[in-house]
C-alpha cells in the first residue's frame, strides 16, 4: 500500500490565509520527509473554510521545497475554467514537477461558485467534460486546432512568422500528459465511471461509509468495460479521516477540542445538509441528520485512536472495500497545528510500515 494526503485544505476562517498557507506547506514538507508518496491539493473560490483558490501556485512552491513526494491538484473544478489557460498552467506545472505531478480533476463545487462563474449547475458535468476534452486536444495539437463543443470553442491562432514559430507549441513534460485522476463523492459515482471509461485514476473521497465505497469500484469497472479497458485496483486512491495520537483517549480529545470537531460542526455538517450529502453517512436513510455527530463519526466512520487501533481499523476498511493501492488521509485544521504533524509522524512510523504489505493483485 502507498500513502498520501488529501488536502482540501480546510481551515477555520478566523486564522487567516497567510497562517494557513504556512501550516499547509509545513504539512506537505513533513509528509515528504516521512516518506508519504503523494499529496493532493484542492481548489475552491467562494468557500472561506476551504481557502485555496490556486492549487497550481501552491504546488509550484511545494515542488521546490520537497524532494520525493508527488503532488497533484485535488481537484481542479473543470467547469469553472477556460481550457486554454488551464492547458498551459497545468503543462507548466508538469514541467516544474519533472514526473512528480498528477492532474486531479472533478466536477464539484458549491452554488456560489456556479453563480460567480456563470455556470449553470445542471450543466457542470457536460461542461467539465468539454473542458478536459479541449485541454487534451490542445496538448495533442501539432499547431492547428478547431475544437467545437456545446459550451466551448477553441481554435488555434492564425500562424504568424512561421520561421519564428508563433502559435500553439507547449506540451506537458509527461508524454502524452501527466496522470489524470478523477474524484468522486456519491455512491455509484458517475464521475468515477467516467474515469473508468478513460483509464484515469479513480479517487474516492472520505464521505462514504466503508460499506458504500465498493460502489465506486463497481462504477469504475463499468466505465472501463465500456471502453474495453481492464481496471487495476492498484491505481485506486481511497481517502479516510485519520487521526493518530499516543492514546485513543488523546486522539478523541484532539478531535473534539482541537479543531476537527469544530470544522464539522460549523462547516461540513451545514454544507452537507445543503447538498444532501448527510444521507451518505447514515446507517439507514431514515436516520435523522441530528444523529450524525462528531462522536457518531468517530465511533462508526473515522479512524481516530492510538497506532494499534488505527492499524486495525484501516485493515478492516481495506478488507471491506476489497483492496486498493493508495490510502489517502484528509488533512484537517488543528489548533495547534502540531497536533496534525504529530499524527503524521505516528502514522508514518507506527502504522504505515505494517500496512505496506497490503497490495491488490494485478488484473488477470
Amino acid at each position: 500500500m502507498n500513502f498520501g494526503l488529501f488536502m482540501m485544505p480546510v481551515h477555520y476562517p478566523g486564522k487567516g490565509l497567510p497562517k494557513t498557507i504556512k501550516e499547509d506547506m509545513n504539512t506537505v514538507i513533513q509528509a515528504d520527509k516521512l516518506g508519504f508518496d503523494e499529496a493532493w491539493i484542492g481548489e475552491h473560490f467562494t468557500i472561506p473554510w476551504e481557502n485555496l483558490p490556486a492549487p497550481d501556485l501552491f504546488i509550484a512552491n511545494a515542488l521546490a521545497m520537497t524532494k520525493n513526494i508527488k503532488l497533484g491538484t485535488g481537484v481542479v473544478l473543470l467547469q469553472l475554467h477556460d481550457p486554454k489557460m488551464l492547458a498551459h498552467r497545468i503543462a507548466m506545472l508538469d514541467h516544474l514537477g519533472e514526473g512528480r505531478f498528477y492532474f486531479g480533476i472533478g466536477t464539484g463545487g458549491v452554488p456560489t461558485e456556479f453563480d460567480f462563474f456563470g455556470v449553470a449547475e445542471e450543466d457542470r458535468h457536460a461542461r467539465a467534460a468539454e473542458v478536459i476534452d479541449a485541454v487534451l486536444k490542445i496538448w495533442e495539437s501539432d499547431g492547428t486546432l478547431d475544437f467545437q463543443g456545446k459550451f466551448l470553442q477553441v481554435a488555434s491562432p492564425t500562424p504568424v512568422l512561421p520561421e519564428v514559430g508563433l502559435g500553439l507549441w507547449l506540451k506537458p513534460y509527461t508524454n502524452p500528459h501527466p496522470p489524470i485522476a478523477v474524484a468522486g463523492v456519491s455512491p455509484n459515482s458517475s464521475t468515477i465511471e467516467w474515469a473508468g471509461e478513460h483509464g484515469w485514476i479513480p479517487l474516492t473521497t472520505d464521505i462514504l461509509r466503508p460499506e458504500q465505497v465498493p460502489t465506486h469500484w463497481e462504477a469504475y469497472s463499468r466505465g472501463a468495460a465500456k471502453a474495453g479497458r481492464t481496471p487495476d485496483r492498484r491505481e485506486w486512491r481511497v481517502c479516510l479521516d485519520i487521526h493518530v495520537a499516543e492514546t485513543t483517549e488523546e486522539a478523541r480529545n484532539d478531535v473534539l477540542n482541537h479543531g476537527m470537531g469544530r470544522t464539522y460542526n460549523e462547516y461540513f455538517f451545514p454544507v452537507y445538509k445543503l447538498a444532501g450529502i448527510m444521507d451518505f453517512m447514515k446507517p439507514e436513510k431514515s436516520t435523522p441528520d441530528s444523529a450524525i455527530t462528531v462522536e457518531y463519526l468517530m465511533n462508526n466512520h473515522w479512524v481516530v485512536g492510538d497506532p494499534d487501533y488505527c492499524l486495525r481499523k484501516i485493515r478492516e476498511v481495506y478488507d471491506t472495500v476489497g483492496g486498493f493501492g493508495t490510502l489517502l488521509q484528509l488533512t484537517q485544521d488543528w489548533d495547534p497545528p502540531e497536533k496534525g504533524l504529530k499524527s503524521l509522524d505516528l502514522f508514518a512510523k507506527h502504522v504505515a510500515p505494517k500496512l505496506r504489505d497490503l497490495w491488490p493483485d494485478p488484473p488477470a
